[in-house]
């Protein structure tokens, strides 16, 4: 079965500085981080707070979730965090 997005559910984590979000395949919840730095070069001109960082991975989800696809296509984890590495 596929990785999907049915959940619309993202929020800051300020601990890890990075914005969570959640995959599910099938009845399992997977869990994705996707950092600062990774929304920063999504979106160069942004404000460094909660409220830019959440606007930054909506005008990015697509692309955001298709980089989760990826990661997760790879070795099974815990949670996955997806850096700016992930969108060169």
């Amino acid at each position: 079965m596929a990785l999907n997005f049915p959940n619309d559910s993202r929020s800051y984590d300020e601990t890890r500085h990075a914005v969570r979000f959640w995959g599910y395949e099938s009845a399992m919840e997977v869990s994705f981080f996707v950092t600062v730095d990774a929304l920063c070069r999504l979106e160069v001109r942004m404000l460094p707070d909660e409220a830019a960082f959440l606007a930054a991975f909506d005008a990015h989800c697509e692309r955001i979730r298709s980089a989760a696809g990826k990661a997760y296509a790879g070795p099974r984890k815990g949670s996955y965090e997806l850096g700016a590495g992930n969108f060169t």
